[in-house]
Protein backbone atom coordinates (compact mmCIF):
# COMPACT_ATOMS: atom_id res chain seq x y z
CA UNK A 1 0.00 0.00 0.00
CA UNK A 2 1.18 3.89 -0.68
CA UNK A 3 -0.22 5.96 1.87
CA UNK A 4 -0.18 10.35 0.78
CA UNK A 5 -0.28 12.56 3.65
CA UNK A 6 -1.65 16.09 2.10
CA UNK A 7 -1.56 19.55 4.58
CA UNK A 8 -1.45 22.97 4.32
CA UNK A 9 -5.16 23.59 3.56
CA UNK A 10 -6.94 26.20 5.90
CA UNK A 11 -9.24 29.45 5.96
CA UNK A 12 -7.90 32.38 3.99
CA UNK A 13 -9.19 35.87 2.95
CA UNK A 14 -9.32 36.35 -0.80
CA UNK A 15 -5.51 37.24 -2.35
CA UNK A 16 -4.36 35.60 0.18
CA UNK A 17 -1.77 31.99 -0.58
CA UNK A 18 -1.86 28.90 0.77
CA UNK A 19 0.78 26.05 -0.02
CA UNK A 20 -0.09 22.24 -0.56
CA UNK A 21 1.70 19.68 0.33
CA UNK A 22 1.36 15.55 -0.78
CA UNK A 23 4.17 13.11 0.44
CA UNK A 24 3.52 9.33 -0.43
CA UNK A 25 5.12 6.25 1.61
CA UNK A 26 5.35 3.10 1.12
CA UNK A 27 6.75 0.54 -1.18
CA UNK A 28 7.85 1.75 -4.66
CA UNK A 29 10.25 2.37 -7.12
CA UNK A 30 9.38 5.11 -8.84
CA UNK A 31 6.61 7.52 -9.25
CA UNK A 32 4.62 8.34 -12.60
CA UNK A 33 2.23 11.62 -13.02
CA UNK A 34 1.23 13.55 -9.73
CA UNK A 35 -1.77 16.23 -9.19
CA UNK A 36 -3.97 17.96 -7.54
CA UNK A 37 -7.59 18.00 -7.60
CA UNK A 38 -10.77 19.21 -5.80
CA UNK A 39 -14.56 19.05 -5.55
CA UNK A 40 -16.25 22.03 -4.18
CA UNK A 41 -20.13 21.25 -2.99
CA UNK A 42 -22.47 20.43 -5.41
CA UNK A 43 -19.97 19.86 -7.96
CA UNK A 44 -17.82 17.39 -9.85
CA UNK A 45 -13.99 16.60 -8.76
CA UNK A 46 -12.23 18.36 -11.42
CA UNK A 47 -7.88 18.21 -11.96
CA UNK A 48 -6.67 21.55 -10.91
CA UNK A 49 -3.04 21.15 -11.68
CA UNK A 50 -1.05 17.90 -12.85
CA UNK A 51 2.37 17.16 -13.21
CA UNK A 52 4.67 14.13 -15.28
CA UNK A 53 7.70 12.92 -14.46
CA UNK A 54 9.20 14.90 -16.72
CA UNK A 55 7.89 18.30 -15.54
CA UNK A 56 5.30 19.02 -17.97
CA UNK A 57 2.35 20.77 -16.44
CA UNK A 58 -0.76 21.50 -16.71
CA UNK A 59 -3.46 23.62 -15.14
CA UNK A 60 -7.22 24.08 -14.95
CA UNK A 61 -8.14 27.41 -17.33
CA UNK A 62 -9.49 28.82 -13.87
CA UNK A 63 -6.01 28.75 -11.88
CA UNK A 64 -4.02 29.35 -14.28
CA UNK A 65 -1.32 32.32 -13.54
CA UNK A 66 -2.30 31.69 -9.72
CA UNK A 67 -1.48 28.25 -9.13
CA UNK A 68 1.96 26.19 -9.32
CA UNK A 69 2.81 22.65 -9.24
CA UNK A 70 5.74 21.54 -8.50
CA UNK A 71 7.59 18.20 -7.44
CA UNK A 72 10.61 16.99 -5.17
CA UNK A 73 11.10 13.51 -6.46
CA UNK A 74 14.19 13.18 -3.58
CA UNK A 75 11.12 13.84 -1.02
CA UNK A 76 8.01 12.20 -3.12
CA UNK A 77 6.63 15.00 -2.66
CA UNK A 78 4.25 17.02 -4.38
CA UNK A 79 3.60 20.82 -4.37
CA UNK A 80 0.97 23.21 -4.99
CA UNK A 81 1.60 26.62 -4.55
CA UNK A 82 -2.05 28.71 -4.59
CA UNK A 83 -1.66 32.93 -4.88
CA UNK A 84 -4.63 35.28 -5.77
CA UNK A 85 -7.23 32.68 -3.64
CA UNK A 86 -10.99 33.28 -4.69
CA UNK A 87 -13.77 32.42 -2.95
CA UNK A 88 -14.60 29.84 -5.77
CA UNK A 89 -11.50 27.90 -5.07
CA UNK A 90 -12.97 26.96 -1.77
CA UNK A 91 -12.93 23.29 -2.08
CA UNK A 92 -11.52 19.96 -1.05
CA UNK A 93 -8.64 19.17 -2.31
CA UNK A 94 -7.39 15.98 -3.26
CA UNK A 95 -3.46 14.81 -4.19
CA UNK A 96 -3.62 12.34 -6.75
CA UNK A 97 -0.32 9.66 -7.68
CA UNK A 98 0.11 7.35 -10.56
CA UNK A 99 3.01 4.94 -9.31
CA UNK A 100 3.67 2.06 -11.61
CA UNK A 101 2.61 -1.65 -11.16
CA UNK A 102 4.98 -3.96 -10.11
CA UNK A 103 4.48 -5.90 -13.28
CA UNK A 104 5.33 -2.31 -15.35
CA UNK A 105 2.49 -2.77 -17.75
CA UNK A 106 0.57 -0.12 -16.24
CA UNK A 107 -0.32 2.22 -13.00
CA UNK A 108 -1.74 2.44 -10.11
CA UNK A 109 -3.85 5.90 -8.81
CA UNK A 110 -3.34 6.47 -5.31
CA UNK A 111 -4.96 9.45 -3.23
CA UNK A 112 -4.96 11.47 -0.59
CA UNK A 113 -7.72 11.73 2.43
CA UNK A 114 -7.88 15.50 1.22
CA UNK A 115 -7.06 18.47 2.40
CA UNK A 116 -10.16 21.60 2.96
CA UNK A 117 -9.74 24.91 1.61
CA UNK A 118 -11.46 27.79 2.08
CA UNK A 119 -11.63 31.32 0.84
CA UNK A 120 -13.53 34.42 2.32
CA UNK A 121 -14.72 37.13 0.51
Amino acid sequence: QVQLVESGGGLVQAGGSLRLSCAASGTFFSINDMGWYRQAPGKQRELVAGITSSGSTIYADSVKGRFTISRDDAKNTVYLQMNSLKPEDTAVYYCNVQIPHELGYWENDYWGQGTQVTVSS
